[in-house]
């Protein structure tokens, strides 16, 4: 039965985003539970997408995600696919409207990842971001406002500040090993050999200004979502506090990291903050 395969892709979607991000499936979980399941289908599509360029070193990644593509762009036309992360990407696609621009930039963006390994410019930076990251927060903010066009685009330029925050806050944890595993800088004119105190804090300061503008928006979320992408947002202000006290030698030479009892805390504390109503 077809009912059976659509629960099974669900599930694979649900599994691959609980595998590889525990702060984003610990943030999914505090969703409304009617939409958790679409944001999950978001995730397994953006993360198989991201693992095909940036881990399958012993294969042809340009072969694989072109037809990764292909099928993609098969299941969106029919409505189904054999691969089950595609079919629950297609099914939440479909249902909520989603702009196939969106998920044109997406794969540019992973496309240039399979080449590029230097940003030189503030525009090529941009777009990359806006690709990679911002899209992926437009895409779940159509999910969060139940495909209402007018709360979409009211909200469209906070969304993408969080999806910004999320990614610079990534490329400053992740330094170290995008530079040494796969040879690659993504801010702009960045020497990775002479990044030093000074470079870090001009991150930093985009960074927060970023943070500043996506909360206005966070505050104006549906109940739905309110609370879970708060959460994310404050589990990244504080692995961004965490980087903010940690010398650049150390982000050059290690992986910053969010233990899971903090993680935890920063929940908790969210969840007083929202049953407060002080969001």
């Amino acid at each position: 039965m077809k009912s059976i395969f659509d629960k099974v892709s669900a599930d694979c979607s649900k599994n691959v985003t609980n595998s590889y991000s525990t702060s984003f499936s610990l943030a999914t979980k505090m969703l409304a539970k009617s939409i958790r399941q679409d944001i999950y289908n978001i995730y397994g599509f953006v993360r198989f997408a991201d693992e095909i360029v940036d881990t399958f070193h012993d294969y042809d990644k340009k072969e694989l995600l072109n037809r990764f593509i292909d099928e993609l762009n098969f299941s969106l036309k029919n409505k189904i696919s054999s691969n089950p992360i595609l079919n629950s990407f297609q099914y939440t696609v479909n249902k909520y409207k989603i702009d196939y621009e969106l998920i044109d930039s997406f794969l540019k963006s992973m496309k240039m990842d399979l080449k590029k390994i230097k940003y030189n410019s503030e525009k090529e930076y941009k777009e990359y971001i806006y690709g990679s990251a911002d899209v992926v927060g437009l895409m779940c903010l159509k999910v969060f406002v139940s495909g209402n066009e007018d709360s979409y685009k009211k909200l469209k330029p906070n969304a993408m500040a969080l999806g910004s925050a999320f990614q610079k806050v990534n490329f400053l944890r992740d330094l170290n090993a995008d530079y040494h595993d796969l040879n690659r800088t993504y801010f702009p004119n960045l020497d990775f050999k002479n990044f030093d105190e000074q470079s870090k804090m001009l991150i930093m300061k985009d960074i927060e200004s970023d943070f500043k503008k996506a909360l206005k928006g966070i505050y104006e979320l549906p109940n739905n979502s309110k609370f879970g992408v708060y959460a994310a947002y404050k589990y990244y202000k504080r692995l961004l506090i965490k980087l903010k006290k940690t010398s650049y030698m150390k982000i050059k030479n290690e992986r910053v990291r969010v233990p899971n009892y903090q993680k935890v805390d920063v929940l908790a504390r969210s969840y007083v903050r929202y049953r407060l109503n002080i969001l």
